[in-house]
């Protein structure tokens, strides 16, 4: 695996401590258990501090203020999974606006500082990594100004410190679960592109099939129908018809075998079909008699390009001679037609990525009379570096 993907769901970059483009897609607690809840985990908090409110001899207005404080508090704490699916911006201003509030209850009701840890839970949830902690950071500093303030540093610094170390647990969990998310999320991108992959390959492969079969079925149901009106040569017609039935069949299992990818394309078949291919359509043929001297593992994919390339010659060309040469690990199909430039089709771009994908590359040009050259190259791997010879000497020693 590369260095690049070990990272990708870690926080060892900058876009993983600033983007959190998982959140934006919604998720967070479930709105309707939510709300249960968080109304238990709000109790611990809320009953001490309205029963010290409720004991004060009068209501002024600083009881009602602190009553709004607090309650908005636990408002927002019960509240925020509905922030989860709005815009980054909202989210921050949620979390930061919830610590203040939590830091105006902690001045105004003299309350324990470890209800500070609503506010920082929430902003590890809420906010990409970078911002939850320098809003928690500085939530629980001035948490500490505060408790300095108030004169009760030294009695409540403890639960200070129990806020800091369970935030920092929680930071831990948020980020685990949006790395389980982009697991998720790449699991999808991949399942994807392996049906667009796959989806391709068969449609590449359907081309390159079909695309030659039914030139070559064309090519001699018409040949056939030019003997019958010209010369009325009934075995001729005949025999040419077997062959289109022959094509046929064979058409309709290499279509199988290809949806299947159980199919395999052989160059000697591939020159045998376009020799008769050719010949049906009567264009001079210029074709090799072996396939020896092209490296086995290259053949199959040089078959393609020749099906390709002489499907191409039937359909566009007006040819009247075709060439092809072999090597070892080149292919070149040339015809005398009329074309004058170079057309990425359908064709060209299939087996541009089929050599592609093989390693090698494939070269249409013009030429200069009219015609086109189609050269298909794969270089060889190059060989790895012997490991040097080490040389032993004799048990004795030297003489």
């Amino acid at each position: 695996m590369a260095k690049s993907e070990r990272r990708a769901f870690g926080l060892n970059t900058r876009e993983a401590w600033w983007d959190d483009p998982l959140s934006d897609e919604g998720g967070g607690p479930d709105r309707v258990r939510w709300p249960i809840m968080g109304a238990a985990f709000l109790l611990p908090f809320l009953i001490p501090v309205t029963k010290s409110l409720v004991a004060r001899p009068e209501v002024d207005v600083e009881v009602v203020l602190t009553g709004v404080l607090v309650y908005a508090y636990a408002l927002c704490y019960l509240l925020f999974p509905i922030v989860f699916s709005r815009p980054r911006a909202v989210k921050l201003g949620f979390g930061i606006g919830m610590n203040v509030l939590g830091l105006a209850v902690v001045a105004a009701a003299s309350a324990n500082p470890f209800i500070l840890l609503y506010g920082t839970a929430v902003m590890v949830f809420l906010t990409p990594a970078a911002w939850a902690v320098i809003v928690d950071v500085a939530t629980l500093l001035a948490g500490a100004l505060v408790l300095v303030a108030e004169g009760k540093f030294l009695d409540d610094y403890g639960d200070l410190i129990t806020v800091g170390s369970v935030t920092l647990a929680m930071f831990f969990m948020a980020n685990l679960i949006r790395a389980v998310r982009r697991l998720e999320q790449a699991n999808k991108e991949i399942a994807t592109l392996a049906v667009a992959n796959e989806r391709q390959r068969v449609a590449r492969d359907l081309h390159d099939l079909l695309g030659h079969s039914l030139t070559t079925i064309t090519v001699k149901a018409g040949l056939a129908r030019r003997v019958l009106e010209s010369s009325a040569d009934i075995p001729r017609a005949v025999e040419e018809i077997r062959e289109v039935e022959s094509l046929t069949r064979s058409a309709l299992s290499d279509v199988r075998a290809t949806v299947s990818e159980y199919r395999e394309v052989s160059l000697s078949a591939e020159i045998v079909g376009a020799r008769a291919a050719l010949r049906a359509a009567e264009i001079d043929a210029d074709l090799p008699h072996a396939v020896d001297n092209v490296r086995p593992e290259f053949q199959s994919v040089f078959g393609y390009v020749l099906r390709e390339a002489v499907t191409n010659v039937l359909r566009h060309s007006g040819a009247k001679q075709v060439k092809v040469k072999l090597g070892d690990t080149w292919l070149e199909v040339e015809d005398d037609g009329r074309a004058t430039e170079v057309v990425q089709g359908n064709g060209l771009r299939g087996l541009t990525e089929r050599l592609a994908a093989a390693g090698g590359t494939l070269r249409a040009s013009a030429r200069s009379g009219g015609g086109l050259l189609v050269r298909a190259e794969i270089p060889l791997p190059e060989p790895r570096a012997a490991a040097p010879a080490v040389r032993a000497e004799p048990a004795g020693g030297l003489a």
